[in-house]
């Protein structure tokens, strides 16, 4: 059987690529290839992270594993919340400010998501899918481009909070290691192994877990035993939105990037008048309603769900009125069969935390300021926070099946819309609609500015412009997979970042 794979490096799509070679599914590619980037991304991302899983098998129906982090403190006193942060001012794409430290630390569900993944739609053994990153990490990997350029604005002031984290990122010297230079992340692969023997409930209620929750504690942090234990990844029903002859199916509210993303292909592929019907001017108008009103409503975590179903209400009506006043790691898979599988997970930005003798990096997505403005409070313990991410899977009336997602932070939706946009819509093919030129309104302040690629003349009208050169990472990382009814498979990954692509037949 034919499994294509598409992900952020080509140590992670080998990795996949291994595990289909033994006989594994999409499914099982998918998460492999995942282990792998998120433990070979060193600043990027980590296991201590969340993400979703969207898996859309070929005979059934999509469906979204929630596995996005929740906000911690259960069976803390409400005086503890929101406590043991501190800002920091990352000179990274233009500058962004975030919190970080042990108070940062929400409860991560990147493990449990995959567990359950595997569980339900896999073909091998949960263990057998942790070799390749095992062996790796025993080995040594080399420093990808894109996480040395991260770890030049962030590894003073993020990824110097514990010793461990430290000695594996800097020289003798205390200087960052430079990129290809080989990284040795000490007691990672142990706690690998117990995660593979045990199974993914070894990260939350076993000795794993205990770790984990006990060094945020020592260190001032709101993330407990109790918050792990009690955490379960949850399924969710997609959001599907027609367009043309696909099916779109992504992961809905209460993440943001989701629903996001799905207001914008709504307004791309429908009959709104209103709109322009040049696509650059489209894309730009398309973007300056739903991100312009995502913009005005970001000022509170506990009203997210509700204004994203507000979102969607207003499309759907067709009333536009009301909308006009990295660190992440992508896998797309998808077999013969047409069973696809799209992984995005994420430790924000980092807060710098690695518990000793666990080689995992931990999250600081309750400091988050785009998605979390309140800073280390957020909603009530277990609840989940907002997310950028979209991992999608598009199915159409001919048998194909497209699985896509991408990093970005919130250029994670604008990158996905462009490609879509121009595969389904305009009939690119899969390699030109990830490689043209991107778009992406922004922010400062109220005034939205258009962050660019060369892109040829801009219509007069567009916002004030802020231009990059071609193929900038600032604009994401999209890795794609996609399956004909015949059961040919092809992959595509960006050449923003450092992706990687294997199609395996056996």
């Amino acid at each position: 059987m034919p499994v294509a794979v598409a992900s952020s490096s080509q140590l992670a799509a080998d990795a996949g690529a291994a595990v289909a070679e033994r006989g594994g599914n999409a499914v099982d590619t998918a998460i492999a290839a995942a282990l792998a980037s998120v433990n070979t991304e060193p600043g990027v991302c980590g296991l201590g992270g969340g993400g979703f899983v969207t898996v859309w098998p070929a005979d059934g129906q999509a469906v979204v594993i929630d596995g996005y982090t929740a906000a911690p403190g259960l069976g803390l006193p409400g005086e503890r919340l929101g406590t043991g942060g501190v800002e920091v001012f990352v000179d990274y794409g233009g500058g962004v400010r975030t919190v970080v430290g042990p108070g940062s630390v929400a409860t991560p569900g990147a493990v449990a998501a995959l567990g359950e993944a595997s569980a339900r739609f896999g073909a091998l053994r949960w263990a057998e899918l942790f070799g390749p990153v095992v062996a790796a990490i025993e080995h040594g990997f080399p420093l990808p481009e894109a996480c040395h350029h991260y770890l030049e604005a962030s590894a003073d002031c993020i990824f110097g909070q514990d010793r461990d984290g430290w000695d594996c990122l800097h020289d003798e010297n205390g200087h960052l290691k430079p990129p290809g230079a080989t990284i040795r992340v000490p007691h990672l692969a142990d706690s690998l192994r117990r995660v593979a023997q045990h199974g993914a409930q070894e990260f939350y209620s076993g000795e794993l877990g205990r770790r984990i929750a006990d060094h945020v504690q020592a260190r001032g942090g709101t993330l407990t035993r109790e918050d792990l234990a009690n955490y379960r990844a949850k399924f969710r029903e997609p959001l599907v939105t027609p367009v043309s002859r696909w099916q779109v199916a992504t992961n809905p509210s209460p993440a943001l990037g989701g629903v996001i993303l799905t207001a914008m292909l709504t307004l791309m592929a429908g009959e709104y008048p209103s709109l322009p019907s040049d696509p650059v001017a489209r894309q730009i108008a398309v973007q300056k309603l739903v991100l312009g009103y995502r913009h005005r409503q970001a000022g509170d975590s506990a009203t997210t769900e509700r204004d994203m179903e507000r979102l969607m209400a207003g499309v759907h009506r067709r009333d536009l009125h009301f909308l006009g006043s990295p660190s992440t790691v992508q896998t797309s898979a998808v077999d013969g069969t047409g069973l696809g599988c799209s992984i995005t997970l994420s430790t924000g930005y980092g807060s710098g935390l690695m518990p000793a003798g666990t080689g995992i990096w931990l999250n600081n997505c309750l400091g988050e300021l785009e998605l979390v403005p309140e800073a280390l409070a957020g909603p009530a313990p277990g609840a989940r926070l907002p997310s950028n991410m979209a991992p999608t899977i598009a199915r159409n009336d001919r048998g194909s099946t497209l699985v896509i997602g991408s990093p970005g932070a919130d250029r994670i939706t604008t990158a996905l819309l462009q490609v879509l946009d121009q595969h389904l819509l305009r009939g690119m093919s899969l390699t030109e609609s990830i490689g043209a030129p991107r778009i992406h309104l922004e922010y400062d302040g109220d005034s939205p500015r258009l962050a660019h690629e060369p892109i040829g003349e801009l219509p007069a009208n567009a916002p004030a412009p802020r231009a990059f050169g071609p193929h900038s990472m600032y604009f994401g990382g999209v890795a794609a997979a996609r399956a004909d009814r015949a059961g040919q498979v092809q992959a595509a990954a960006d050449p923003r970042r450092a992706g990687g692509t294997r199609v395996v037949t056996v």
